[in-house]
């Protein structure tokens, strides 16, 4: 498999999205919107250069859009590989870049989001247990900060503490969300239209930049749905999924 480095310069010619095959979608135009701010905080966004989902995406953890403590190492975005990829060892191939890169620049380590069981759209613990990861931090909702160390001895990254009790005050139903997920760009108003046809309470908080995001009440801020105050997802949904959400919890 061959590799393409998106950067600034080739951002805009580059397919990044394999579910999108207009590049003009706001869907798009909104993720390489956030992309071109990032990579002069370090981002590294690796893909193939055949069409598909097949890449990582990863950011010195200091500018990582996640509360998390993790000073010196690299923390991953997003490493994706699914449909007909799967299975030769892209991920494997994607993973031994990232760490050699992030050697090179003298990190740490690496840090991860994940779980104790598979969640949508956070990366396989099977996969990363498998790899060396371990996990270094847990939140209330079952979240967990999962690190590879370059170093013996080296401090664990941390969450802080404003995500180690995922819950907000409001009540209704509040979305937290980011940029860095393109389906966001479509998806998020299509819910709140949703939401306000049914009569149910729900706001949306669009973070904005990453101190926003490094101060947020939950680990994952690409995207977190609460209700009542509680965290119950990071699923991203489409108008289908979230009606059957409120009817499992009642609301319809």
């Amino acid at each position: 498999m061959e590799y393409i480095r998106v950067t600034k310069e080739n951002l805009e010619q580059e397919h990044i999205c394999c579910a999108i095959s207009n590049n003009d979608d706001v869907q798009v135009s909104s993720k390489k919107a956030w992309l071109k701010d990032r990579f002069d905080e370090g981002l590294v966004f690796l893909k193939s250069v055949e069409r598909g989902k097949c890449f990582i995406e990863y950011i010195p953890a200091e500018n990582a859009w996640n509360p998390i403590d993790a000073d010196g190492c690299m923390y991953i975005d997003c490493l994706w590989v699914s449909g007909s990829f799967k299975g030769h060892g892209y991920s494997g191939d994607l993973l031994n870049e990232c760490i050699s890169d992030s050697k090179e620049k003298g990190k740490k380590g690496l840090c991860v989001l994940s779980s104790a069981k598979k969640r949508p759209f956070l990366s396989d613990p099977k996969f990363l247990k498998y790899k060396g990861f371990e996990v270094c931090d847990e939140a209330d909702n079952g979240i967990q900060l999962w690190y590879l160390p370059f170093e013996k001895e080296s401090e664990k990254p941390k969450f802080r503490e404003c995500a180690r009790h995922p819950h907000i005050p409001e009540k209704g139903y509040v979305l937290y969300y980011t940029s860095q997920c393109p389906f966001n760009g479509k998806y998020v108003p299509l819910l709140k239209k949703f939401a306000e046809e049914k009569g149910l309470a729900f706001k949306t908080v669009h973070i904005q930049n990453k101190e926003e995001a490094q101060n947020a009440p939950t680990p994952v801020t690409t995207y977190a749905l609460f209700a009542d105050g509680e965290y119950i997802s990071n699923e991203q949904m489409n108008e289908k999924r979230f009606e059957k959400l409120l009817k499992e919890r009642g609301d319809l």
